[in-house]
């Protein structure tokens, strides 16, 4: 799975002008499952952003986790996180999981996630979001779990 990670101080997603998801101080999770993906790799997933030492403790350093800053999670599919680009100028997708495998994963990730975390929003797996944020840092971290 590739995850692309931003610790906001707001973010929200919108589908059509409706607000989907929106979160305050967290972490804003761009989610993309490849063709190798199943379900322990979206566990790992889930294991590896509620540990990541990103934010802030008492001394300014990044040592604490989006579970001890009570953070929230918005995590958004994002199949273009697996994008080839060496090729050409066109960019080649078949890097991501196909459709029904990368929602099932992605939903997977969303409910392991609520399971452990009170704060989970999401967006709308294969519709045409707008995400918003305020990118906190900047802090912007890519994941890759094999």
């Amino acid at each position: 799975m590739i995850g692309l990670l931003q610790r906001v101080s707001q973010a929200r997603v919108s589908v059509a002008g409706e607000t989907v998801g929106e979160i305050g101080p967290g972490l804003l999770v761009l989610v993309c499952a490849e063709p190798i993906d199943t379900e322990v790799h979206a566990q790992r997933f889930v294991d590896k952003l509620l540990k990541l030492r990103v934010f802030a403790d008492d001394a300014g350093k990044m040592n604490r986790s989006v579970t001890e800053v009570q953070g929230g999670l918005l995590l958004v599919s994002q199949f273009t996180l697996a994008a080839e680009t060496a090729g050409g100028n066109r960019p080649s997708f078949t890097g991501a999981a196909p459709a029904a495998q990368g929602e099932r994963l992605y939903d997977a990730v969303v409910q392991m996630a609520r399971a452990r975390h009170p704060l989970v929003q999401c967006g709308r797996f294969g519709a045409d979001m707008q995400v918003m944020l305020v990118n906190d840092g900047p802090v912007t971290i890519p994941l890759h779990i094999r």
